[in-house]
Order: C-alpha cells, then sequence, then structure tokens
C-alpha cells in the first residue's frame, strides 16, 4: 500500500481546519505541519486544532527541529496531541539546518556532526519518554535530569516516528530505529538557511537508501521509506512542465522526472512512476505540499492499491 501525507501551515482559523476537512476527506494519510520558528506557525498547536475538525487523519510534525527543541517540551507536545486527537498524533524530528533558528534561542548552530549527535540524543530521549521511562543525559550535546513525562500519556502504545534526513550518519541511525525513514533529497544548506542543494540522481538516492539498509540489517521489520516531495504537476506535457526545475537543479528533464522527489505528469504517469519507485526501491511514502491537495486526490485511491 502507498500513502500520501500533506504537509501544509495554517495562515488564519478558517481555512486551516477547512484543508484539514478536505486532506482527511480526500483520503491523505497524515497532515503534517513544518517546524520553522518565526517563519510558520509552531506545529503542535496548528495540528491540535485540526484534530478538533478531523476524526481519522493522522497528525505529525515534518519535521521537528532536534536542534532547538527541548526534550520534555517536544514529548510533552507529542502526548498532548495524541491526547486530544485520540490517537493520531506523529512525531517527524530532524538534525535542523537553519543558523537563525540557533540564534533566535541564544545559540549557535553546530557543524554537522554536532548536529546529528544531537538529533540522536533528542529522538532517543524523546521516545524513552513517550514511553513512560525516567530519562537522564549530559553529555555536550544534551542534558536532562530526572525527566519523565507522568501526564499525559500518549493514547498510542507507541507514537510512530519519522525521521526525516539526508546525512549518512542519521539515515543508518534511522534505518535501525525510525519507524519511518523521511527521504529528503537535500544537499548543501544554501546561504538563506532554507533552500537546499538537491541530491535526486539515481545514484545519489541509492546511495542513501544503502546507508538506510545498513542500519536496518537485524531488524525483524526495517523501517517504512518515505520521500518529500517538492513539486507535484499534473499535466499531459511531463518534459515541458519539467523543463525549468530541471535547469534550476542542474539535472536533465529525464533525471528529474526518474526521481520520486518530484511527481510530474498525467495521472497515469504518476501512478506509474510512484509504482516504479516502490519496485525498485521500496518507497512507499511520499510527503506533499499543500498546493497538489487537489490534484492528487483522484491519484490516491489508485496508489494505495499498488501491491
Amino acid at each position: 500500500m502507498v500513502t500520501f501525507s500533506l504537509q501544509a501551515s495554517p495562515s488564519d482559523a478558517a481555512s486551516w481546519t477547512e484543508l484539514a476537512r478536505r486532506a482527511e476527506a480526500a483520503g491523505y494519510d497524515a497532515l503534517l505541519a513544518a517546524d520553522h520558528p518565526g517563519a510558520v506557525a509552531t506545529p503542535f498547536v496548528a495540528l491540535a486544532a485540526a484534530a478538533s475538525v478531523t476524526t481519522t487523519i493522522g497528525l505529525g510534525s515534518y519535521v521537528a527541529n532536534a536542534g532547538i527543541r527541548e526534550p520534555m517540551l517536544l514529548a510533552a507536545d507529542v502526548a498532548t496531541l495524541d491526547l486530544v486527537s485520540g490517537g493520531r498524533a506523529r512525531l517527524g524530528i530532524g538534525a535542523g539546518h537553519t543558523p537563525a533558528e540557533w540564534r533566535a534561542v541564544g545559540r549557535e548552530r553546530p557543524d554537522v556532526a554536532g548536529r546529528v549527535r544531537r538529533a540522536v540524543a533528542v529522538t532517543e530521549a524523546v521516545r524513552a519518554l513517550l514511553d513512560g521511562d525516567e530519562v537522564t543525559v549530559d553529555t555536550d550535546d544534551l542534558v536532562v535530569r530526572a525527566a519523565r513525562l507522568d501526564t499525559p500519556r500518549p493514547v498510542q502504545r507507541r507514537v510512530p516516528v519519522t525521521v526525516g534526513t539526508a546525512n549518512s550518519t542519521l539515515l543508518r541511525w534511522a534505518g535501525a530505529h525510525a519507524d519511518v525513514v523521511g527521504l529528503a533529497g537535500l544537499g548543501r544548506t544554501l546561504p538563506d538557511g532554507y533552500m537546499h542543494e538537491v541530491r535526486w540522481r539515481v545514484a545519489d538516492i541509492e546511495a542513501q537508501l544503502a546507508h538506510v539498509a545498513a542500519g536496518a540489517e537485524g531488524r525483524a521489520e526495517p523501517p517504512a521509506l518515505e520521500a518529500l516531495v517538492q513539486r507535484v504537476v499534473v499535466t499531459d506535457d511531463a518534459e515541458a512542465a519539467a523543463a525549468e526545475l530541471a535547469g534550476q537543479t542542474g539535472l536533465d528533464v529525464e533525471e528529474l522526472l526518474a526521481t520520486p522527489y518530484v511527481l510530474i505528469g498525467t495521472e497515469d504517469e504518476i501512478v506509474a512512476a510512484v509504482d516504479g519507485h516502490r519496485r525498485r526501491w521500496g518507497i512507499t511514502r511520499y510527503v506533499v505540499r499543500a498546493d497538489a491537495l487537489d490534484a492528487l486526490a483522484p491519484v490516491l485511491p489508485r496508489v494505495a492499491a499498488l501491491s
């Protein structure tokens, strides 16, 4: 089964709750909210509002910035969301990449290795807190002293955790420990702190998946693989629609249409591409932006039937 989730952020109450209703009615698996303090609405407040007008759709961060979030507060947010949604919370978490977000909380962004260590430490601590354990950590990357989440407790026995990354070390760790590995397909952060170079070629994807597989070796059930889609265009002329983005990313059109990070073509072509990614790489989950909600709605029942 292949699923699609929708990533969005509210600009006002009415359109946000309507978006949540529409996403659920269309058959999206989850509504996900980004975590960029100062640039978008805070995810767990937004998702709690969405929970009040929906009944079945999953609700999660995509992804919480482990660099600036403290485990006790993050675990409490996730548990509260799970409580008010009746057991629909998900936690997406990553190492973070925007320097301004560290400065805004009085820190300097660590180097890549430091961000990865912090992400692992925070994710482990949050997982333990959600599981009901007491947590103490005292390292250069994280300090937590006798933290315990007594209330609220999550409704779910285990809140699913997605680790979103393109970093090789974190991909291996996610392969070993995450429920879902969120394949970002992103490279070096550009000077604005938000945009990235891309790693979308077949060789890049297969190298990333090799890291996940190495981490997952020995697991009875490996993590699900999820791709963050940057562009969706339903069109009768895929090559023309892909040409501009291909030029921007340095890929040729054929390379761009082969990557799971874009879905461009007719409905039939998109279904075929998704099926091809499932067969070739085992990718069975996708996250798309809010502007794809209606365009992909007819595709959802078709990809859900793939097996």
